[in-house]
């Protein structure tokens, strides 16, 4: 027969599981820090793993599992903890799958990303020099691996609207500014080194190097510095160059 001790002391036990579980919640539900947005030039959208939705200022983190939407006219830069850089352009949707780097955990290292849509450029940071292999950013034509390097990468929708002249056709196309990447898909596999660019029209369509240059110039405002050699050209959709105070908030 249990006796009142016993009652009370269950009771003590069941309240200390319950509190441990309330304050280990919102702990279980956060993903881990990945970056932080060091330039911006118009509204930039964070849709969490767990459904809310928050619209990003300077300084703000991103975690693994995020899907980050810049929109119309919005440049964003992100700088992940590993000093890795990469750069939305307007009318980009671009998901952070897996980051995890640590300094003294090269084994530990993931770095997998998804272009939606729109188009990037991305700066090696300490995780692909280390780890290239570990580096990979796909998209629905294709998957781009890494050698240590400076690349931007665009992805046109079949279902995209119609772009004054001269536009991009629609598939995925990239370009090298230092290093090498593979490209690589269900019709095999090509490298790009720098000053080459690629067009890859479909997933069952091999990549392939493109002599003159589409139009995949990649020009971020000029506050966001020098890195990568930015030009103007026929993608750019050049922001306001000023970097917008705009506050934290969920939608929920």
């Amino acid at each position: 027969m249990m006796t009142v001790s016993n009652h009370i002391a269950r009771a003590l036990l069941c309240a200390a599981l319950l509190l441990a579980g309330l304050l280990a919640g919102p702990l279980a539900w956060a993903g881990q820090v990945a970056g932080t947005v060091v330039h911006l030039s118009g509204p930039l959208l964070d849709r969490k793993a767990d459904g809310t939705v928050k619209v990003l200022a300077l300084k703000s983190e991103v975690e693994s599992g995020d899907t980050l939407v810049a929109e119309k006219n919005t440049y964003a830069q992100i700088r992940f903890v590993d000093n890795g850089e990469i750069t939305l352009q307007p009318g980009t949707t671009f998901h952070i799958e897996n980051f995890a780097y640590e300094a003294g955990k090269p084994e530990a290292d993931s770095a997998a990303f998804s272009l939606v849509k729109g188009g990037l450029r991305s700066i090696t940071g300490l995780l692909g020099k280390r780890n290239k292999e570990k580096f990979l950013l796909k998209t629905p034509n294709a998957t781009i691996g890494i050698r240590g390097t400076t690349f931007i990468a665009r992805y046109v929708p079949p279902d995209a609207p119609d772009a004054p002249a001269p536009a991009l056709a629609p598939g995925l196309h990239v370009q090298v500014t230092d290093g090498v990447i593979v490209v690589g898909n269900n019709g095999g596999s090509q490298g790009f080194q720098a000053g080459q660019f690629g067009y890859v029209p479909g997933v069952n369509q091999p990549p392939i190097i493109v002599p003159p240059n589409p139009g995949t110039h990649f020009a971020p405002p000029p506050s966001f510095g020098s890195n990568g050699a930015p030009e103007a050209g026929p993608l750019a959709r050049s922001g306001s160059g000023q970097e917008p105070s705009v506050v934290d908030c969920i939608v929920r």
